[in-house]
């Protein structure tokens, strides 16, 4: 034998014994050369999830199990996604979009390499065929606008479909015809979506509907949307102090937001001629309109829904030769001032404004300053009232205020006119004591002279009547005088001889002389308005006065006879 084999021989010989002498140690157990533990064969018990959609996104598998190790790897239908270990009975698998193709069934397999391992048990995952279901559409927000409206100012108006069974596909339908569907919030069966200018440029009825794709999917059932001739509900009329021209707020329940409609006023006739279509007052709930002594503003109180707005007030700029709104500053909420305005008066000086807050706590008067360049309201403070307040009026010098109080939806507070001095310099309301009024205030008035007030009652169908102290601006009640059904609004005419009431339930207008030296109104008549007059406000000249009808959805128009104060009809306009 050779030196060579020899040592080869040697080294066999050795490894053996090296090997005899590694099994004989510890206890018997088997260990490798190197003195790995080998891999034990996995066990899967659950998958989750254990099915997709095909055409589904990419998502994470979590596999649960037993003897997974760090180097376990999951076989997904035969390819390999990228596996991490979590823990001995815990292993997630990146499963990319392309494994859900098509449908099917895939075996789910965690395999653990050598020495040892193995393939465990094989798991079902399914891959099935989407079906969308047929949605349901319940409600429309808005459901319906004016013709010719543009929400905000935009050229598109957003639309929400309340419904069911709606999927990321969904589509919303005008009238047969596909529109911009911005999302759906499925877990709130909300579907958002955009029509446009076009869509509404004329009054009529669109169908709307909502369609899901296939496989399965369908058309939902339709529901009506409304386009409006113009606004409807109107609520408030103010005539600017040229007597040029004329605001309707309208609160156009169906669609939530209130609108404003433009006129101008024919200074020879005092017909009103529309000015377009209404201006969103970008806000919800019932609304009042205001102008400034010189014409320069606009207000638009708006009471805001409860829900989705507490209310606010609006700043308009006017363009003199055309009497175009431009908005502005948006002032008054729930965090700042108080909630739910419901009037506004703006001081004879231009300087300040007043605005009535009722419909919740807190029950008050917010006072404002007014920017002379841009008509931007600044809080002044608030001043509590004793009960809802409804309606606020200042006298012409300027000097005291007077503000309708009803009973608070609690039945607490009370019936009355709360007066008040106001600081020349400052504006600040300075409460000066309250005086009873009939049933359920709703409107207050001074006339032009400053020396008497009116109060209309809506639930007395009566008018209260009061002289005014020129020095302290107390009210002395002269009596109440009857007036029609629910009255709603009360006004005095330039001249401070006539007296004009609004009676919303008996659609009519209750006319009456003042007497100059006592303030006492004496009837001379009432004539027919149209459905649930609203509104009163007469032209600056005193030769036309213009009424509200909130469901009639126009305004009526009047001459004023000089002499007598008996109003005519004139015709009427659309709102």
């Amino acid at each position: 034998m050779t030196s060579g084999a020899l040592a080869i021989r040697r080294l066999v010989i050795s490894g053996i014994a090296s090997l005899v002498f590694l099994a004989g140690c510890g206890g018997g157990s088997y260990q490798s050369i190197n003195n790995q533990s080998p891999n034990p064969t996995p066990t899967i018990t659950t998958i989750l999830p254990n099915g997709k959609f095909a055409g589904g996104a990419a998502f994470t598998l979590t596999i649960s199990g037993t003897n997974f190790v760090a180097a376990s790897m999951v076989t997904f239908g035969g390819s390999a996604p990228a596996t991490t270990f979590v823990n001995s009975t815990l292993l997630t698998a990146a499963i990319p979009a392309a494994s859900l193709v098509s449908s099917g069934t895939l075996a789910v397999t965690v395999t653990n390499p050598a020495p040892g391992g193995g393939t465990s048990n094989s798991v079902n995952f399914t891959i099935a065929i989407s079906v969308n279901p047929v949605p349901t559409i319940r409600y429309l927000i808005p459901s319906c606008v004016p013709a010719g409206e543009q929400f905000m100012n935009s050229g598109n108006i957003p639309l929400q479909v309340g419904g069911a069974n709606f999927v990321d596909s969904s589509v919303l339908r005008w009238n047969g015809t596909d529109r911009p569907t911005l999302g759906v919030i499925m877990q709130f069966g909300l579907l958002n979506a955009q029509i446009s200018a076009s869509d509404i440029a004329a009054a009529g009825t669109a169908a709307v509907t909502v369609f899901n794709p296939g496989p399965g999917g369908g058309i939902s059932n339709s529901l009506p949307f409304t386009i409006t001739p113009g606004a409807v509900e109107p609520q408030s009329i103010a005539v600017d102090p040229t007597g040029k021209f004329a605001y309707v707020a309208n609160a156009d329940s169906c669609a939530g937001a209130v609108y404003i409609s433009t006129y101008t006023i024919n200074p020879t006739t005092g017909a009103l001629t529309s000015s377009g279509p209404p201006l969103s007052a970008q806000d919800d709930g019932t609304a009042f309109v205001t102008v400034d002594p010189f014409g320069k503003f606009a207000y638009v109180v708006n009471g805001g829904d409860g829900i989705n707005s507490s209310g606010s007030v609006v700043t308009y700029s006017i363009n003199g030769t055309t009497g175009a709104l431009t908005s502005g500053a948006i002032s008054g909420d729930c965090d700042s001032d108080a909630c739910h305005p419901s009037s506004m008066f703006v001081h004879p000086s231009g300087k300040f404004a007043y605005v009535t807050y009722g419909a919740n706590e807190p029950n008050s008067i917010a006072m404002y300053s007014i920017d002379a360049t841009t008509g931007a309201l600044t809080s002044i403070g608030t001043i509590a009232v004793e009960g809802n307040a409804s309606s606020v009026a200042v006298d012409p010098t300027g000097k005291f205020a007077y503000v309708t109080t009803d009973l608070k939806f609690d039945g607490t507070g009370i019936e009355s006119v709360s007066m008040y001095a106001i600081d020349a310099t400052t504006g600040v309301l300075a409460s000066t004591g309250t005086i009873a009024t009939g049933t359920k205030p709703a409107s207050v008035t001074v006339d032009p002279s400053g020396k008497f007030a009116y109060v209309a009652n809506s639930n007395s169908n009566d008018v209260s009547m009061y002289t005014i102290n020129a020095t302290t601006g107390a009210l002395t009640s002269i009596g109440t005088i009857a007036a029609g059904t629910k009255p709603a609004s009360v006004t005095v005419d330039p001249s401070g001889k006539f007296a004009y009431v609004a009676n919303s339930n008996s659609n009519d207008v209750s006319m009456y002389t003042i007497n100059g030296t006592t303030g006492a109104l004496t009837p001379i008549g009432m004539i027919d308005a149209g459905m649930n007059p609203s509104s009163i406000a007469v032209h600056p000249s005193g030769k036309f006065a213009y009424v509200t009808n909130f469901n009639s959805n126009d305004v009526s128009m009047y001459s004023i006879d000089a002499a007598t104060g008996e109003l005519t009809l004139i015709g009427t306009i659309g709102t």
